[in-house]
C-alpha cells in the first residue's frame, strides 16, 4: 500500500461556514483521482463534518467502487460516551452510514488521560476485540493526543492494539506539549505499525512566513511548501500510512503527485525544516490545526478555530507592523449572526476536547481584546 492516506476532515465545501456542505462533485472527482494513482487509504469519523463524513464517504467511495479496491478507515467517540449500549449503537449507525459490512480499520478516537478512563469504563478495547472477532473489524487501534509516558501505559496494558494514529510533523516534533518524537518513539518500543495525522498541522505548514517559505524555495524551487511536511512524516522509520486532509483537487493532485515516487529528506533538508519550525513559531500566537473538536461542545456556539485562525494573522500582521491587517473586519464579518469570542462562558468544555491541549479560554479572552476591545 501507498504511504498517502485521504483524510476526510477536511473536504471541500460549498459554503465555508457551514460544514455540512460537502462540495460531492468536487469529492467525488478527488476520491476517483487518489484510486486511480494507486492510492487505496480512506480515513474518516464520526464526527468529521459535522457527523456527515462519513456519509459523504459512502455516497463518494463505497457506493462507487468495489469493496476490495479501498481501505476504510473510522473511529469510535469514545469522549461522547454517556450509557451503555452507546458503542454498540454509533457502530452500527457507522457501518449504515458507510454503507459497509466491515471496518479494515477502527479506531477509539482521541484518546487522552481523560478519554482513556471513558474506555475503560466502557470496556472500548474489550469492544473492538470483540469486533473483530466477528468479522466486522480488520484491524484495531487507536488515535492519541497526549503525552508519551500515557501512551506507554495504554500501550502496555492493551499489547492487542495493532497500530496507532500520532501527530508528527517537523512542528510539533520536539514540542512539550505534543511530544511528537516522544510518541512516535514510544510506539515503536511496543512494536507498533504507526499512521501519521496532522502532517501539515492543519494547513499551518503549507503557508509559513515568508523567511520560511524562502528556505524551501531556494531549496527547491518547484516543490509546494506543503510536501516538505509530508515528507517529513511519511520518511520516518515505520510509518504505515501519513493522511492528509485535502480541501480541493489541486491539493490532492499535488500530494499524489510526490508520494507515487517518494523520496525521503536528507539529513540537511530535515535540519532546513527545524529551522523554519524556529520561525513559524516566533509568528503563531495560538497553534491551532481547526480540527473543530472544540466546537461542538461548546454552549454558546463559538467558532473557535475561526476565531483563532483571524487571531494569529492579526498578531503576525502586528509584529511585521503590515500597513493593512483585514483581520478586524473579517472577524467582525463572522461574528455578525454568531457568538463573539467574548460570550466565552469558561465552561472549559473545549479545552478538555482539544487533541493540542491548548489554553482556549484564555486565547479567547485575548482575542476578544484584540477584536473587541474588551475584557472577558
Amino acid at each position: 500500500m501507498k504511504k498517502l492516506g485521504f483524510g476526510l476532515m477536511r473536504l471541500p465545501t460549498t459554503d465555508p461556514r457551514d460544514q455540512k456542505s460537502i462540495d460531492m462533485p468536487q469529492m467525488c472527482k478527488m476520491v476517483d483521482t487518489f484510486l486511480e494513482r494507486g492510492f487505496t487509504y480512506f480515513d474518516t469519523a464520526w464526527m468529521y463534518h459535522d457527523h456527515q463524513s462519513e456519509i459523504a464517504a459512502r455516497e463518494a467511495l463505497v457506493k462507487r467502487h468495489p469493496r476490495d479496491s479501498f481501505t476504510l478507515t473510522t473511529k469510535l467517540p469514545v469522549g461522547g460516551l454517556k450509557e451503555e449500549g452507546d458503542q454498540e449503537r454509533i457502530f452500527e449507525e457507522q457501518r449504515k452510514k458507510c454503507g459497509v459490512e466491515f471496518f479494515d480499520y477502527y479506531l477509539l478516537h482521541n484518546l487522552n488521560t481523560n478519554n482513556y478512563e471513558i474506555a475503560k469504563r466502557f470496556d472500548s478495547f474489550a469492544f473492538l476485540r470483540r469486533l473483530k472477532e466477528e468479522g466486522k473489524i480488520r484491524h484495531i487501534g487507536f488515535s492519541f493526543h497526549d503525552r508519551a509516558d500515557v501512551l506507554d501505559k495504554i500501550l502496555a496494558a492493551h499489547p492487542e492494539v495493532e497500530f496507532v494514529q500520532l501527530q508528527l510533523n517537523y512542528l510539533d516534533w520536539e514540542s512539550e506539549r505534543v511530544q511528537s518524537r516522544l510518541c512516535y518513539e514510544t510506539a515503536l518500543r511496543h512494536g507498533k505499525k504507526v499512521i501519521v495525522m496532522e502532517p501539515v498541522k492543519g494547513g499551518a505548514l503549507a503557508r509559513l512566513p515568508k523567511d520560511a517559505e524562502a528556505l524551501l524555495k531556494a531549496a527547491d524551487p518547484d516543490a509546494s511548501i506543503a510536501s516538505w511536511a509530508v515528507r517529513f512524516a511519511a520518511g520516518l522509520p515505520d510509518i504505515h500510512v501519513v493522511l492528509s486532509g485535502m480541501s480541493n483537487i489541486e491539493q490532492l493532485e499535488d500530494n499524489t503527485s510526490f508520494m507515487s515516487d517518494f523520496k525521503p529528506l536528507t539529513d540537511d533538508e530535515r535540519a532546513m525544516l527545524f529551522k523554519c519550525a524556529d520561525i513559524i513559531n516566533n509568528y503563531t500566537a495560538v497553534p491551532c490545526t481547526a480540527c473543530r473538536y472544540c466546537v461542538e461542545g461548546c454552549p454558546k456556539g463559538i467558532q473557535i478555530p475561526d476565531i483563532f485562525a483571524l487571531y494569529n494573522a492579526h498578531m503576525k500582521a502586528k509584529l511585521l507592523r503590515s500597513w493593512r491587517d483585514p483581520s478586524g473586519e473579517q472577524y467582525r464579518e463572522l461574528v455578525a449572526n454568531r457568538s463573539k469570542a467574548s460570550d466565552c462562558v469558561r465552561c472549559r468544555q473545549c479545552e478538555r476536547a482539544c487533541p493540542q491541549h491548548l489554553e482556549i479560554v484564555n486565547s479567547l479572552k485575548d482575542a476578544a481584546a484584540a477584536f473587541e476591545n474588551c475584557e472577558v
